[in-house]
C-alpha cells in the first residue's frame, strides 16, 4: 500500500472560549481595524474639506453681496451657517 502523509491540522479547540475565539479570528482579519479607522479618517477629512470649501465660497458671495446690496447680508448668511453644519454632520456620521 502507498505510504500515508501526516496531516498538518491545527489542534482542535477544547473549551467553549477557544471555539469562540477561533470563530472570531476566522471572521475578523487583523487588518479590519486598520481599514475601519482609515474609513473614519477619510470621512472626517472629506466632510471638513467640503465644509471649508462651502464656507469659503459662500463667504466670498456674502462679501460680494455686502458691497452690492448691504441690506441683504443677514438673509444670505444662512449659506455660511449651513456649510458649518456640514462639517459637524460629517463629524457625527464618521464617529
Amino acid at each position: 500500500s502507498a505510504p500515508t502523509l501526516p496531516l498538518l491540522l491545527p489542534p482542535l479547540p477544547t473549551t467553549t472560549m477557544d471555539i469562540i475565539l477561533q470563530t472570531v479570528t476566522d471572521l475578523c482579519p487583523s487588518s479590519g481595524a486598520f481599514f475601519g479607522y482609515m474609513g473614519v479618517a477619510a470621512s472626517l477629512v472629506f466632510a471638513n474639506l467640503g465644509a471649508s470649501f462651502g464656507t469659503a465660497k459662500s463667504g466670498v458671495g456674502l462679501a460680494s453681496m455686502g458691497i452690492m446690496k448691504p441690506e441683504l447680508v443677514m438673509r444670505n448668511i444662512v449659506a455660511v451657517i449651513m456649510a458649518g453644519v456640514l462639517g459637524i454632520y460629517g463629524l457625527i456620521v464618521s464617529a
